[in-house]
């Protein structure tokens, strides 16, 4: 059972789904087990945020949301294996925003992923919405722009490879009125109007030129963002990184809440609120961009609800009946990886991977506080029992050089060699657990959440980018 719970800027929705586990080797392989079947068991209604105030989330608001609809969904909290509560857009710089997630992914189930990551978001987002899963059958580069309330996050694939993302202040919330008058004015959206010596401010009229200019901006600065032609006065859209793709986006697909005010997915839905803010003259402006309209164009299978859809049935891996944990250090989250590649020749990886690990500590465990990390062992040549041994023995004196040596040794390993590397390290009697996984392709900087050990002898894995950007 997996659930998908997603706080944006503007909506906060959920998902449950059910998962078939399968293996998919033959009879006579290594067992490989893998997710089959997705089933979708409930949607919930799309609800609007609930603040208590312009910088904090209303966390029992939230959590009655949530309650509510585990209830109506028939489903416990207990009942919940993995799944991911994602922070998303301008909720992710309300100062309470770490200090809910992390309650929130313990109080809702066993969550593996809470994350507040722009990149993360783009990535589950272009997988909700059908990109991801395009770009493989159409051998294009497609772009994912999901906008939401208060960004909008760039995820570009080509053949279901993620060649980069972006980030940008685009969104339906970062000019909101009541009444007739403007009510709140996005930071960076005044630093915009500023440099062009336009006034708009909190408690004054409406002013449509202001407001349509603003649109037309972004709309504006997005197509440059798409064509890797960003000038000095897009920067201040820019939340994070430049673009960092380098092949030409072939065709683009807008998912998120902006996408839902330009396909009306959700217009038989009662529930879904029409916001006193630049929402549709934001939709509007994409449309009529004539640079934009130069993409090849593909209407989303989800719009307001991409996020949460890829955050309930995307995120999981599953690393198989090849593996050997110590189940009871179950579940692991946040642990860093740190990728190591032996290059297909045995004694030159043993002779440098002292120097590899000093280099992990330094990357995650300067200040010696105890941080452990994952290490990723890559590109292995043929190994007999006698190689196995050698490389056990050169793990085990190399983890001892650890600030907190007796933390459990935790190793990815490309090929299928978990199970053997395990047992091996077992038998030599280490002090430490051992916690062994294969069939998960990461690199360096990636973290991931290990999960409890399921019936059938595999481990949910969640690969997953952190990071808490401020506003």
């Amino acid at each position: 059972m997996s659930a998908g719970i997603d706080i944006g800027t503007s909506t906060t929705k959920l998902i449950i789904s059910r998962f078939s586990l399968m293996n998919t080797a033959g009879t006579t392989h290594v067992p490989r087990i893998e997710i089959v079947d997705k089933e979708i068991l409930y949607k919930s209604p799309v609800f609007r945020t609930p603040l208590k105030d312009y910088s904090t989330i209303d966390v029992e608001g939230i959590e009655e949301i949530i309650r509510s609809q585990y209830e109506l969904a028939g489903i416990l909290p207990s009942q919940i294996e993995t799944g991911a509560v994602i922070i998303t857009g301008e909720t992710a710089t309300k100062r309470n925003a770490s200090e809910m997630l992390h309650h929130l992914s313990s109080e809702a189930g066993d969550f593996l992923v809470a994350t507040a990551g722009p990149d993360l978001e783009g990535i589950i987002a272009a997988k909700g919405s059908g990109a991801y899963e395009s770009s493989g059958k159409s051998g294009k580069v497609i772009a994912n722009i999901d906008i939401g309330g208060g960004t909008a996050n760039i995820a570009v694939y080509k053949d279901k490879q993620l060649l980069g993302t972006c980030t940008m202040h685009i969104g339906g919330r970062l000019i909101e009125f009541n009444n007739g008058r403007v009510s709140t004015i996005s930071p960076p959206v005044k630093r915009l109007l500023e440099s062009y010596d336009i006034s708009l401010e909190a408690g004054e009229p409406i002013n449509e030129t202001a407001v349509q200019f603003t649109t037309e901006f972004m709309a504006g600065s997005l197509a440059r963002i798409l064509n890797r032609q960003a000038r000095p006065e897009d920067e201040v859209l820019l939340l994070g990184h430049l673009p960092n793709w380098q092949e030409d986006v072939d065709t683009i697909v807008f998912s998120g809440g902006i996408s839902e005010c330009m396909y009306r997915h959700e217009a038989e839905h009662e529930q879904v609120a029409h916001y006193d803010d630049i929402g549709i003259r934001l939709a509007n402006s994409l449309m009529n961009n004539e640079m934009l309209k130069a993409f090849q164009w593909q209407e989303p299978i989800e719009t307001v609800r991409a996020t949460v859809l890829g955050a309930g049935t995307q995120t999981t891996e599953i690393s198989g009946a090849t593996i050997q944990v110590a189940s009871h250090e179950l579940p692991l989250k946040n642990v860093p990886i740190y990728q190591y590649s032996f290059h297909h020749d045995l004694q030159e990886g043993l002779n440098r991977l002292d120097e590899a690990i000093q280099h992990a500590i330094a990357l995650y465990d300067s200040t010696e506080e105890g941080q452990n990390f994952a290490l990723y062992i890559s590109e292995l040549p043929y190994m007999g029992f006698k190689d196995i041994q050698a490389l056990a023995k050169a793990i085990i004196q190399m983890m001892e050089s650890r600030p907190d040596p007796d933390q459990p040794i935790i190793l990815c390993v490309q090929t299928d060699h978990a199970k053997v590397i395990g047992q091996t390290l077992t038998a030599m009697n280490v002090r430490q657990s051992i916690i062994c996984i294969d069939q998960i392709d990461v690199e360096t900087g990636d973290y991931i959440d290990i999960g409890k050990s399921l019936d059938s002898g595999v481990v949910p894995v969640v690969v997953k980018t952190l990071t808490f950007h401020s506003a």
